[in-house]
């Protein structure tokens, strides 16, 4: 066995915290020979937000790459500066999109952010990750005492008394901020209780709607549009009751937290599946979605977890892919949306492939109102708690975005991941308060009417 072939980067006693091999296009490997399918081309730069802001080639995609490949070589000099290249990636994979080999290099960075030290053992991720995975109803009424903060107007106090810093995490300080609404029910306590979704006597589903912690806990009202859309157009299905997809585990460093995540949601899949027979799993926030599709490399060294994963994997869907632009027409309350456009959602397009199926939908309800987004497939800055940690970075990337919503006068900006939401809709209000960032499921559920 060759040296490089365990995900080493500062020391074996960090080797459970890493991926035992990468799937990637060219097949199964080692994080090495991942990054070694580099050949430092340089197409990836043309695309890298980071790199296009900067011009600083180690915060680039091809230099991520490289950084970790002299980590694991025992080459890199300075460690530090390979932590801000690995740190500052937004993991939007619109390098692997551009690249000919598709070096998964938002992948790259994860594994070596994972052998930064202390990388995922804050106070809130540890606290958020295992409540969330041990004690979701605790998470929830601490999510829900921090909202009636908020509404109290406390939770301001909070940062201006610095109890953020003093807890480790004043990010919160700006995350709490970025939230408008403070939703007190949250969507999985709703669909529950709807009888038209309980699996409960049902034989067969069309569709299983998988509730990701975005729409459940800020969104609710996406993840209940999400639910009337696909009932209106698929026809009938079940809320899965699902756990966390495990995605802040992943992105944070706590793998052994994202494996449980993800089988005790490959066991209720089993569940339904052996009562309903077989049925897609449908989420509403591309990030979530693309993630659970690569399940099975959270289980590359487990031969008996892996096949469930991969058929897991496989049933899953985003529902900007699911609805039939055929069976769809638009109301004549679209007009009051004015000019629309489509944000390309990063998880989307570079993680799933997904570009085509919205925009068919999309042009079809807008007619002579859509706007095509330049860069639409750039990304907007948020990319989950980046907005926050990485704050002149997103900030520089998101105003990129608006000023490419501003050239289009839409009034109407339509995405598919929550992050995103948060983050153009934080811009919007500041910079172009005559647009709204709206969710693909609630434009659907408001604007869209279904043909036969």
């Amino acid at each position: 066995m060759s040296k490089y072939e365990i995900n080493e980067l500062y020391g074996s006693d960090s080797e459970d915290r890493h991926l035992k091999t990468l799937l990637t296009d060219l097949g199964e490997r080692t994080l090495y020979d991942a990054a070694s399918q580099c050949n430092r081309c340089g197409y990836c730069e043309t695309v890298c937000p980071t790199y296009m802001l900067t011009g600083r080639e180690t915060i680039s995609a091809r230099g991520r790459n490289q950084f970790v490949r002299l980590l694991l070589e025992g080459k890199a000099k300075n460690t530090g500066n390979a932590a801000e290249a690995l740190n500052t990636c937004l993991l939007c994979g619109a390098c692997t999109s551009a690249c000919y080999a598709k070096v998964p290099t938002a992948d790259i960075a994860l594994e070596g952010r994972r052998s930064i030290t202390g990388y995922g053992n804050s106070f809130f991720s540890k606290l958020a990750v295992e409540t969330l995975l041990n004690a979701p109803h605790i998470f929830s009424i601490w999510l829900k005492f921090v909202y009636i903060l908020k509404y109290l107007g406390l939770a301001r106090l909070a940062g201006w008394l610095g109890l953020y810093d003093f807890l480790g995490i004043p990010a919160l300080a700006d995350a709490q901020k970025a939230v408008g609404k403070i939703p007190l029910r949250f969507a999985s306590e709703i669909l529950k209780k709807d009888p038209a979704l309980s699996a409960r006597g049902k034989t067969g589903a069309a569709w299983a709607y998988f509730a990701p912690c975005g729409p459940n806990y800020i969104f609710p009202e996406v993840a209940l549009a999400t639910a009337r859309v696909l009932t209106k157009h698929l026809g009938e299905g079940v809320f899965i009751e699902n756990s966390c997809c495990g995605l802040l585990a992943n992105n944070y460093g706590r793998l052994e937290d994202a494996r449980e995540f993800a089988k005790k949601n490959i066991l209720r899949y089993e569940e339904l599946k052996a009562s309903l027979g077989d049925f897609a799993v449908i989420g509403d926030c591309s990030s979530c979605v693309a993630f659970m599709k690569t399940y099975e490399q959270l289980f590359t060294g487990d031969e008996a977890w892996r096949p469930r994963a991969a058929a897991f994997a496989k049933a899953v869907k985003d529902i900007l892919e699911i609805i039939p632009p055929e069976k769809v027409t638009s109301s004549e309350k679209a007009q009051s949306a004015g000019i629309i456009t489509y944000h390309d959602s990063c998880r989307a397009c570079h993680g799933q492939g997904i570009r085509y199926e919205p925009r068919s939908v999309l042009k079809k309800l807008a007619g002579q109102q859509w706007r095509e987004l330049p860069e639409s497939d750039w990304c907007c800055g948020g990319a989950g708690a980046y907005a926050f940690t990485q704050s002149a970075m997103s900030n520089a990337i998101l105003k990129r975005k608006l000023k490419n919503i501003a050239s289009t006068q839409a009034k109407t900006v339509v995405v598919g991941a929550t992050s995103c939401l948060i983050q153009i809709n934080g811009g919007l209000k500041a910079a172009y308060p005559t647009a709204t960032a709206i969710h693909y499921s609630v434009f659907l559920d408001k604007f869209g009417e279904r043909i036969g």
